[in-house]
């Protein structure tokens, strides 16, 4: 009894000390976001570090979000990173899950080494490429144009099939003969049998290739250089609003904007909440 009393002790403490942990932890990881939310509400324009919470209290730079001039143009900015998010996120959706049943369901000649060449490549980072990248777009003239861009979020997006291939292993292949026996070609087994019962990882694809043009920077800073403010996404628009010409104007501005860009996302989230959990863990089960 002593020894069951102490390892209920034991393990208590220890599920104490990680709860501590985790809560210490969410402590320092909301320090900035509630910064940034409380800045946003800020009456002073300028970026204001004597005080964690703003003096004075107004809801002004949303308001002037919407109301663009030749600085600020949130409303055009906004419009154009969702429609290059939505066109990305169709296009790599599909891309993922059709190479991803390729290389579960199918079998065909250098089918492994192609699947180990694509995870290699996987590993190295995408802005290795970046040069290569821009002068190819530059030759087609695509660079300044919501094409290219789209283009070079949508071409590798199949590198990134190995989450939706180990959940596709897990469907059984008894369904797959059936339907062939039944005359189904693999194009029908794919769009009626397979994605079907695979809503789990197709919601995790949409929102993971969503994601990726939504919060990127780099590549569309190097790709839509013209300066031109009316065609900037929201991260070039923000980042613009950072200049030090600009800060002690807009800096409010910029947190307010950072604010409205993260709402799409959240609510996204959390309603998809419980089929991205099972697409990540279903998908973890097979390599």
């Amino acid at each position: 009894m002593e020894k069951k009393m102490k390892l209920k002790e034991n393990r208590t403490s220890s599920i104490v000390l990680h709860n501590l942990l985790i809560a210490v932890l969410a402590f320092i990881w909301l320090i900035p976001i509630v910064w940034l939310l409380c800045t946003s509400f800020s009456a002073y324009s300028g970026m204001n570090t004597s005080t964690f919470f703003p003096k004075e209290w107004s809801v002004a730079q949303y308001v002037k979000l919407f109301h663009p001039d030749t600085v600020a143009q949130f409303p055009q900015w906004f419009l154009n990173t969702f429609v290059i998010a939505c066109f990305t996120c169709v296009i790599s959706t599909m891309f993922v899950l059709m190479v991803a049943y390729a290389t579960s369901v199918m079998r065909f000649p250098m089918r492994k080494p192609l699947m180990n060449m694509a995870v290699i490549l996987n590993l190295f980072p995408g802005m290795l490429a970046m040069i290569a990248v821009y002068f190819t777009l530059k030759s087609f003239n695509l660079t300044n144009s919501y094409v290219g861009l789209i283009m070079v979020y949508s071409a590798s997006s199949g590198l990134g099939y190995l989450i939706a291939k180990g959940f596709f292993d897990t469907v059984p292949r008894a369904l797959c003969e059936a339907a062939r026996i039944d005359g189904c070609s693999e194009a029908r087994i794919f769009w009626q049998v397979i994605l079907p019962m695979s809503r789990p990882i197709v919601v995790y694809t949409v929102i993971s290739s969503f994601l990726g043009p939504w919060m990127d920077f780099v590549y569309a800073k190097m790709i839509l250089n013209a300066g031109i403010s009316s065609k900037y996404t929201v991260a070039i628009g923000l980042y613009k609003m950072l200049d030090k010409s600009l800060i002690n104007s807009y800096f409010t501005q910029f947190c307010a904007g950072g604010v409205l860009v993260s709402i799409p996302i959240s609510v996204l989230f959390v309603i998809m909440q419980r089929f991205y959990v099972e697409g990540i863990t279903g998908g973890a089960v097979k390599g």
